[in-house]
C-alpha cells in the first residue's frame, strides 16, 4: 500500500508538471507580445562577467581595464538579446547605461548604443548611494511610445524592483504616474 501511495502522489505531480509546462512558456511569449506593443521598462542586468564579485581593488569608471567586464560568452549573449528583439520585432526608444563598462558593453552589443545614466550605477559594496539612487530612478519611469531599456547591475535591479535578476536576464516594468510601475515579468533568453 505504500508504495502504491507514493507512486500515486508521483503521478500527481507529474500531471501538475504537465499541466503547467505550457503556461510558463506561454507567459514568456506574452510578454514578447506586451513589448511589441511598447511603452514598457526592460531592466536588463549586465551579461556574463570574468570570475568574481564587485570590481578590483582601485577601480575606475574611466579606464575598463580596472573594471571586471564581459567574457566572450557574455558578449555572445548580450548579442542574443539583441538578436531576440530583432527577430520577434520589438521596437526599442532610448537605451540608457549604468557608466559601468559591462553594462555599456551589454547595451552597445545587444542595441548598438547606449546613453550613459549615473541612476543606473553598480549599488553592490556602495548602499549610502540607495535612497539617492533609487529616487533618481524612479524618475527614469516614464511610459513612451516606444520601449525604454535600462541596463544595470543585479544589486541595482533589486533595489527598485524586490526581483534579484540573473545575468542577462530582463525585468519588464509597466510604468506608472510619479515613478511608480507593475513587474510584468521576466525573460532569461540563456
Amino acid at each position: 500500500m505504500d508504495g502504491l501511495c507514493r507512486r500515486m502522489q508521483a503521478m500527481r505531480i507529474l500531471a501538475l508538471v504537465i499541466l503547467l509546462l505550457p503556461f510558463g512558456l506561454h507567459a514568456e511569449d506574452k510578454l514578447w507580445e506586451v513589448l511589441k506593443q511598447g511603452g514598457q521598462v526592460v531592466l536588463v542586468r549586465h551579461t556574463i562577467t570574468d570570475p568574481g564579485v564587485g570590481d578590483p581593488p582601485g577601480m575606475r569608471l574611466d579606464d575598463c581595464t580596472t573594471q571586471r567586464n564581459l567574457s566572450d560568452e557574455g558578449r555572445a549573449h548580450a548579442r542574443r538579446i539583441g538578436e531576440a528583439f530583432r527577430k520577434r520585432q520589438v521596437s526599442v526608444g532610448r537605451v540608457l547605461s549604468s557608466p559601468w563598462c559591462r553594462c555599456v558593453e551589454t547595451a552597445k552589443l545587444a542595441f548598438g548604443r547606449a546613453e550613459v545614466a549615473e541612476p543606473l550605477s553598480n549599488l553592490f559594496g556602495r548602499p549610502e548611494n540607495r535612497e539617492r539612487q533609487m529616487a533618481a530612478m524612479k524618475k527614469l519611469l516614464l511610459k513612451t511610445e516606444r520601449n525604454l531599456v535600462l541596463v544595470s547591475h543585479g544589486s541595482t535591479i533589486s533595489a527598485l524592483t524586490g526581483i534579484s535578476p540573473g545575468t542577462g536576464e530582463m525585468v519588464i516594468l509597466a510604468p506608472g504616474a510619479g515613478g511608480s510601475f507593475t513587474v510584468r515579468g521576466r525573460i532569461l533568453l540563456d
